[in-house]
């Protein structure tokens, strides 16, 4: 199986505060899922990374629970700068709660935590297929 061309990989921004973390789902999606990735600690680093890089953004991963900013309220900002991203929350919430609670909707792609590489690839592919429906 040859390796899609560089300019056809979907580019996906991690986001989390966790170095670690961010660290592991950047080499889950460029060792499993031939993406581009690019990655931030916290919404300021990246509103700037979104600000700054010349190509395009398909898909934010990031943490419902961010320093100075909820995930839902970075995606809000994000979604505003790149319209048409498709977003991935992750989260120690099961689904059904984290909508409860108002910081996601039903229509919203989460993955929770802890996850499987499968599983944040299965996550990003359903936020592509999502943006891909509403372009």
């Amino acid at each position: 199986m040859s390796e899609a061309p560089v300019a056809e990989r979907p580019t996906v921004l991690v986001v989390d505060d966790e170095e670690d973390l961010r660290d592991i789902m950047r080499r889950m999606l460029e060792r499993r899922g031939s993406y581009l990735t690019l990655a931030a600690g916290d919404q300021d680093e990246a509103t700037g990374i979104c600000q700054e890089h010349p190509g395009k953004i398909d898909v934010l991963i990031t943490d419902l629970t961010l320093p100075g900013a909820s995930g839902g309220e970075l995606a809000k900002t994000i979604r505003g700068m790149r319209a048409g991203i498709g977003v991935v929350f992750v989260s120690g919430l099961p689904k059904d709660i984290a909508v409860a609670k108002g910081e996601i909707t039903e229509a919203d792609v989460l993955v929770k935590k802890p996850f499987t590489a499968d599983a944040l690839l299965s996550a990003v592919n359903e936020a592509l297929e999502k943006k891909d429906e509403s372009s």
